[in-house]
C-alpha cells in the first residue's frame, strides 16, 4: 500500500504528460515504462560496480559495455543519475532522444524479456521542457523498496482504467486476489496466463508466493525456478507485453517468460501439458476463422467463439492434475449451441469441475456490464467430478454502477478477515474464500436456498450440463397462513354488526343536536 505522499508524486508525473498534450493513457504508460527501464539500468550498474569494487573484480551484470575508460565515460553520460543533473533542457532532450533510446533499443547485453521488448522503443515526449518536468518528477518517486516499486506500478496501471480508456486490459485487482488465494500456488508450479495483458494475475501470484513461501523461493532450486520458470504470459499486443514485463520486473521476478504469441493460432501448439496452473481472463465475444485456429483446439470443440476456444486451450496447456481458475461470460454457462454443451460436458465428465462462482454484472463496469463467472477445474483426463460447488456473489465491496465506489473502509475490502452480517452484505469475497475450502465437507450439507451450495454431478447431467447457478438455486417462498372460510365469515359478521352499531349511535347524536 503506497502512502498519500507517494500517490501525489505519481499523480504529478501523470499530470505532466496530460498538461503537456499526451492524453492517450497507454502512451503515457509506455513512456513511463521506458523511463523506468532507464532508471532501472542505472540501479543495476551501481549495484554491479559496488559489487566489483568490494570483490576487486570486473563488474558482472553491468548493463554498460566494458571498454576503454573513454568509452565507459561516453556510456556513463546515459545513466539516469547523470541525466537528472543536466541543466540544459535541449541538451537533455538530445541525449535522451538521440543516444539513450537508441541504446536501449539495441542493447543485447541484458538477456531479459524487458530488454527484448525495448527494441522498438521511441521517445514521443514532444519537447525539452516537458521531458525535464517528467524526469524531475519521476526521480522524486521512491523506487528503492520492492513492495513500493510494485505498488507504484500497479497504481499507474489503475490510472489507465480511471482515464476512461483501455480498461478492458485490467481485471479488478480484488477479483484477481480472490482467484489466486483460492488456487494457492506453491513452489514448483508453472503458472501461465495465455492472455496476460499487464500481467495482473502473474503479479498477484508473485505476491502470494512471497507472502506464503518466502523461504522456498529465496534460495536454492526454488529460487531459480521462481525467477526463471514459474511465470509465463502470452499476448499479441507489444505495448501490453512491454508494460507486463516491466510490471513483473518491478515485482522482483528476474526472468519471467513474457512473450509475443497468438495463443489460439495453429503455429503455437508445442507446449501441450506444460503447465500446472492457469489464471486468466481471456477475451470475450470474439470469433476467429477456422483456418487460423489450432486444429487440436477444433478437435476439442468445433467453434469460432474465442471464449470457448480459450477453454479448450486451457485443457490443452494443463498437465494432468493441473488446475485452472478462469473468468468466462455467463453465456458459457448456459449457451445452447452444440459447442457450448459439448465443452461443458467435457469439463464435467472427462475432467473435474470444482466450482462456479457467479459474479455480479457490475464487476467490470464502467467498461462492460456483461455477467460473468469464475470457473475452477482440474484436468484429469479421467473424470472425477462428484459435486460442483456454486457461490452466488451479490456484492464485492464496491457499488455496481459505473462509479464503483467503495462501500466499506479499505481494510474491509480485502478477501481476508471476518465481517459482520451487515458488512458481508456489502462484500461477499471473504465468505467465498472461507467456504471454498469447505466445499468437500460442511458445504455439502447446505441447502440450495443459501448463497453457496453443492450440486451432484447427476443433477448437472440431467440439466444438459447447464452450469448457470439459477438453474439449481431454490427460492425461499414466504409462507402465508390461510384461515378457514367459516372463521372469515364470522369475522365479517362481527365487522358488519360493529359498523351497524356505530351508524345507529351516529344517528342518535345527530337527532339530539337537531332538537
Amino acid at each position: 500500500m503506497i502512502t498519500g505522499d507517494i500517490k501525489s508524486k505519481v499523480d504529478a508525473v501523470w499530470d505532466a504528460f496530460w498538461t503537456g498534450g499526451i492524453s492517450n493513457p497507454l502512451e503515457v504508460m509506455e513512456q513511463i515504462t521506458y523511463l523506468l527501464f532507464i532508471r532501472r539500468l542505472d540501479d543495476e550498474q551501481t549495484l554491479a560496480l559496488n559489487r566489483a569494487n568490494t570483490l576487486g573484480t570486473e563488474p558482472v551484470g553491468n548493463p554498460i559495455p566494458i571498454g576503454t575508460d573513454e568509452e565507459r565515460r561516453d556510456y556513463d553520460d546515459l545513466r539516469w543519475s547523470k541525466l537528472i543533473q543536466v541543466s540544459d533542457p535541449q541538451a537533455l532532450f538530445d541525449t535522451v532522444d538521440q543516444r539513450v533510446f537508441p541504446f536501449i533499443k539495441n542493447m543485447r547485453g541484458e538477456d531479459s524479456t524487458y530488454a527484448h521488448f525495448m527494441k522498438d522503443a521511441r521517445l514521443t515526449i514532444p519537447n525539452p521542457g516537458m521531458l525535464v518536468k517528467v524526469i524531475d518528477r519521476l526521480d522524486k518517486v521512491p523506487m528503492g523498496n520492492l513492495d513500493t516499486k510494485g505498488d507504484i506500478y500497479e497504481y499507474l496501471l489503475a490510472k489507465i482504467a480511471t482515464a476512461g480508456q483501455n480498461g478492458q486490459f485490467r481485471t479488478p485487482r480484488h477479483i484477481i486476489d480472490l482467484m489466486v488465494e483460492m488456487m494457492k500456488p506453491e513452489p514448483g508450479d508453472r503458472i501461465v496466463d495465455p492472455a496476460s495483458g499487464t500481467c495482473g494475475f502473474l503479479v498477484a501470484a508473485t505476491e502470494y508466493m512471497r507472502a506464503n513461501h518466502a523461504d522456498a523461493i529465496n534460495s536454492g532450486p526454488g529460487k531459480n525456478q521462481y525467477h526463471h520458470d514459474m511465470f509465463h504470459g502470452f499476448d499479441f499486443d507489444n505495448t501490453m507485453l512491454r508494460i507486463g514485463s516491466m510490471n513483473m520486473m518491478l515485482h522482483g521476478v528476474e526472468q519471467p517468460d513474457i512473450r509475443y504469441r497468438d495463443s489460439l493460432a495453429e503455429s503455437n501448439t508445442g507446449d501441450a501439458g506444460a503447465y500446472s496452473m492457469i489464471l486468466a481472463n481471456p477475451p470475450f465475444a470474439g470469433s476467429l476463422d477456422y483456418e487460423n485456429t489450432a486444429k487440436d483446439l477444433q478437435q476439442i470443440v468445433k467453434t469460432k467463439k474465442t471464449e470457448l476456444l480459450f477453454l479448450a486451450l486451457f485443457l490443452r496447456l494443463l498437465k494432468p492434475g493441473g488446475r485452472a481458475a478462469v473468468i468466462v461470460p455467463d453465456g458459457v454457462m448456459f449457451g445452447s449451441s452444440k459447442a457450448h454443451k459439448e465443452l461443458r460436458r467435457i469439463l464435467v465428465e472427462d475432467h473435474k469441475l470444482d466450482g462456479v462462482v457467479k459474479l455480479p454484472s457490475g464487476v467490470f463496469k464502467p467498461y462492460a456490464g456483461v455477467s460473468t463467472a469464475i470457473l475452477f477445474f482440474t484436468k484429469t483426463d479421467s473424470g472425477g467430478t462428484e459435486n460442483v460447488w456454486f457461490y452466488d456473489v451479490q456484492a464485492d465491496g464496491r457499488s455496481l454502477d459505473d462509479k464503483r465506489t467503495a462501500l466499506l473502509d479499505e481494510e474491509k475490502l480485502s478477501v481476508h478477515g471476518s465481517l459482520s452480517d451487515d458488512e458481508h452484505s456489502k462484500n461477499n469475497l471473504p465468505d467465498v474464500l472461507k467456504r471454498w475450502f469447505l466445499r468437500d465437507s460442511d458445504e455439502l450439507g447446505r441447502e440450495r436456498t443459501e448463497q453457496s451450495f453443492c450440486v451432484p454431478k447427476a443433477d448437472i447431467a440431467a440439466q444438459g450440463y447447464d452450469l448457470s447457478l439459477n438453474r439449481y438455486k431454490e427460492i425461499v417462498h414466504e409462507v402465508v397462513e390461510h384461515r378457514a372460510p367459516e372463521v372469515i365469515l364470522d369475522d365479517l359478521d362481527r365487522i358488519e354488526k360493529e359498523i351497524g352499531d356505530s351508524m345507529a349511535q351516529l344517528r342518535e347524536m345527530l337527532a339530539g343536536d337537531a332538537q
